[in-house]
This record gives C-alpha cells, structure tokens and sequence, in this order.
C-alpha cells in the first residue's frame, strides 16, 4: 500500500495542477481585459508611470510643484479610495449611502496631462498654478485685502486638481464599488482640452475624451448602472466640450456629444443651458480656508466693512460683442458719484492684481455681474465671498446655473435686471433701481450673501473642516441625491440588467448616428 500511495501520489499532483491552471489563466486574462489600454485608442496610453515621465521638466517646477506633488494629486491606488470612517461592528454604518468609489483612472488621464502643464498656453507657464494642491502660490497680505492665511494665486479654470483632492478627502470613500453611492472619474477634462484648444486637429481635441469612453465602458463598474451612477468634471465651461462637427477649426471638443458621457453626471463651472445631464458648481475663488475658524473669521470681518459705495463694476468692454451691456454699465458707473468702477483695458496691471477687486467688492453695498465671454463670471464668486450682493442680467448668470449652491429664492440674494431693460433704455438706470431697495431689506442681503460664503468657496484639501461644508461637500451631497433618484427609477437589479442592455444598444446607435452626421 505504502508504493502504492507513491507510485499515485506524482499522478494526482500533475492532475491537480492541471485543473487549476486553467482558472490561472481565465483570472490572468480577466484582470489583463480589464486594466488594458482602450483598444483603438488615437493615442495610446503613456508606457512610463508618471514619477519618470519628463523629470528632468519636472525638477524645473517650484519645490510645491515638483513631481510628487503633481502625482500625489493625480495620482491612484486602493489608498486613496479607504473609508476614513471606523465602524463599530454593533453601530450602525454612519457612510451608509454615502459611500464613493475613486476610479484608478490610467495616468494619461490625469498625472500625464498635468506633466504637460507648461505647454497648455503659448504664452503662460501654469505649472505655477498648480502648487499647494492645485491652489496655486500664497497671496501676499500686503494690502491688507485678505486674511493672512488661506488665500491663494488659484486659476478660475484650475478646478480640475482641487475638486480631485477634495473628493481624495471624503470621509466615506470605499474601495469596493458595490458599496459605492456614486462613482468619480478623476479625468482632468478641464486641462485635457485647454491643450488643444487652439490647435487645428479635431483627432487630437477628441483623442483622450473617447479613449475614456472606451475605458469606463469595458469597467465592471460601469455595467451596475450603465455609468448612471459615475460623475466627472471639468474646471472650464460646457462651451469648450460640445463641438458639434469634425471640422479641425471648430473650437473645443466633443467630450459632451459622447453617449456614454450623456449617461454620467457632468460638472462644468458653467453648464450647457439646453441640457440635462450637467451641472454648475462655484468658480474657485482665491480663498481656500483650512479650518471653520477660517471662514467664520472671514464672514465676520464682512458683516464689519464699511460700505461707502452704494454699487461697483469691475471688468472691461466687450467692443466685438454687439448684444454686450458692458458699455451701458461701465458709462453709468462712470457717470454717478455712487458707483466706484475698475475699467479693466487691454494691459492694464492692477486688473491682474486679486487684491484690487477684492478691495472695490468689500467697500461696496451692491456688484454688477453682466455676462462676459460667457453668461457666467469667476466675479460673481468673488463678489460673494467679499459681501456684496450680485446684481444679474441674465438668468443665465447664476439661476439657471448654481442650483445646488444657491438659494432658490434669487431676490434673498441677488438683483436682477433685464439686460434687454439696459440695451433698449426703457427701464430705470441701474442706480435707480438700486436706491428703491430698503435700507433694511439691503443690509438682509448682504447678511444672506455672508452666509453663503461656506459653501461656495474650496476648503484647502490638505486639511479638514470640522462642521462646516464646502462647495465640494455641497456638490457630493447633490450627486449622490441624483444618483439615487436614477437608481429608484432602474428598479432592481434584474431590470437594471435589462435596460443596461437597452442604453448599450442606444448609445451605440447614437454614435453610430454622430459619426454619419459629421
């Protein structure tokens, strides 16, 4: 029995290495299907990881921007994505329904193009920018306009970096995506596509958005809900990601048109007005507190300004734009007594200085926020988080835009007058109008606007507000509602399954239907 055994004993062995290496080589090529590159992507994925991508470029960036610091906000792995929260196993979960899951998105998504940082514009180096987690380099107090601490150089289009950070901060992440409340794509769609954007190649303007699709689409992740439940954002506007044609000249790119990102929730600091599916979060501001103490500080040394100015403008003419009010109101501010104004000409220095506006804003009861190059302004933020109430002349200037972030009932905040009153001169002049308000009903205002300085401005991500919510907080919190308003209406798993057939169906005949109309 005992040769017996021996002489058996090879044979099971081969027989049991034999059934297992099958399962070997099935979980060897799931795992090689999943984390591949996009297949036919225009621009295949870098093959170096990002610490060595052009290091000798980036040991040229300012010791705040070397290329840990770049990687660290760009950067991947399960670490990033592990709850903060400790559950009592006898307690109930306190993330239950708050969950998020972070895709390890591939680097050419996001470290990549920030390592391109010195080449987005011709003539501006931004890789400066990106200090200090995306808020740029300290502000100097000099002129006593900000707080010693807390304020920052930060781009009004360099939202990409500082939204990832913060979400990397939440207090509920999980690796598990089964868990998850909603899912974020850390792509860096706002830096993505300032890279092309003068650029006469419509191939290399798409390259990256559709290589994204082709990647969250082969994701298990993706197929829970058909992408219902992932978001993305970009820190520039709809406008530049909704070219509607494959002509090279067309300006931005098409990212929006794609089906499988008309099935995410898309956050833009200006929307799209027609669509649905994208929403409008705050311009950043220059102020990034790092404690409640922060904020409270600041909110009570507005309440304590002494506002001489009864309203101001800070910004220049639009002389190409012939629907522009820009000139109505700069020459009525220029005419009254009441109005202090910053006409903002082509190389004129102080308008590049955050510390003039901020100074004109906080001594002025009323701002007005005309639309510029778009219906939305980085002022109008700005203007807030110094106290004075936004005067609006487009709905599309905040109310059909900040939703989640500000109040329902405009006239708490806000003015508003027709921009087509200012351009035809049949209504008051804005002064006028301006004086008819109550002297208490004014100062209410201003008191609303105050309040709303939390959740408009971006808490410094390398720390953490006790009890207060920010503008990322706000914005999460919104996401995850809408998520689960679509989720109740997919029904259960069963007809989850079903109808994510239907919308593969449908958003493959969408593109079908986009590539034979360009």
């Amino acid at each position: 029995m005992e040769k017996s055994g021996q002489r058996w004993l090879p044979r099971l062995l081969l027989l049991a290495a034999m059934s297992v290496t099958p399962w070997l080589l099935i979980v060897y090529c799931h795992r090689s299907v999943f984390n591949a590159p996009p297949v036919g992507s225009p621009h295949p994925p870098s093959q170096l990881h990002f610490h060595s991508l052009q290091e000798a470029q980036l040991k040229k960036l300012p010791a705040t921007t070397s290329s840990r610091a770049l990687s660290a906000a760009a950067g991947g792995g399960d670490a990033h994505r592990r709850s903060n929260v400790v559950v009592d196993a006898n307690a109930s979960d306190p993330c239950r329904g708050r969950y998020l899951y972070i895709h390890d998105l591939p680097p050419r998504f996001n470290a990549d193009i920030l390592a391109n940082c010195r080449h987005w514009y011709q003539w501006i180096d931004m890789c400066q920018y990106l200090a200090n987690a995306g808020l740029g380099a300290p502000l100097d107090n000099a002129d006593g306009a900000f707080a010693d601490r807390g304020w920052y150089a930060t781009d009004h289009f360099g939202l990409d970096v500082i939204f990832h950070s913060r979400v990397r901060q939440y207090g509920c992440l999980t690796n598990d995506s089964a868990r998850a409340a909603a899912v974020f794509v850390p792509y860096y769609a706002g830096f993505d596509v300032v890279q092309h954007l003068w650029s006469n190649n419509a191939t290399a303007k798409d390259g990256t958005p559709l290589a994204l699709a082709d990647w969250l689409t082969r994701r298990p992740e993706w197929r829970a809900m058909g992408g219902r439940d992932h978001f993305v954002m970009s820190g520039r506007t709809a406008w530049d990601h909704q070219r509607q044609t494959d002509s090279d000249s067309e300006w931005g790119n098409k990212l929006l048109r794609l089906p499988a990102v008309q099935n995410m929730t898309v956050l833009f600091v200006e929307k799209a007005p027609w669509t649905d599916f994208d929403f409008a979060v705050p311009y950043p501001t220059y102020f990034h507190p790092a404690k409640d103490a922060d904020i409270l500080q600041w909110q009570q040394r507005m309440r304590g300004m002494k506002r001489d100015w009864l309203f101001a403008f800070a910004g220049g003419e639009r002389p190409g734009d012939p629907t522009s009010i820009r000139h109505n109101l700069i020459r009525e501010c220029n005419a009254s007594s009441s109005c202090n104004l910053i006409q903002c000409r082509k190389g004129e220095k102080r308008c590049l200085v955050p510390s003039t506006f901020m100074r004109v804003f906080q001594t002025a009861r009323f701002c007005l926020q005309p639309p510029g190059d778009t219906y939305t302004r980085r002022s109008v933020f700005d203007a807030i988080l110094a106290g004075c109430v936004p005067v609006f002349f487009h709905l599309d200037s905040a109310y059909r835009q900040y939703r989640w972030h500000l109040p329902d009932d405009h006239a708490s905040y806000s003015v508003f007058i027709s921009e087509e009153d200012i351009r035809s001169g049949n209504a008051s002049s804005v002064e006028e109008t301006l004086r008819r308000i109550p002297q208490k009903v004014a100062e209410q205002m201003t008191e609303t606007v105050i309040g709303l300085i939390p959740r408009l401005v971006y808490a410094d991500p390398r720390s953490k507000l006790e009890t207060l919510k920010d503008a990322v907080d706000f914005t999460v919190e919104a996401v995850i509602k809408r998520v689960n308003k679509l989720r109740k209406e997919m029904g259960d798993h069963g007809a989850s399954s079903a109808r994510g057939d239907v919308l593969m169906q449908t958003a493959a005949k969408a593109s079908s239907e986009i590539r034979s109309d360009n």
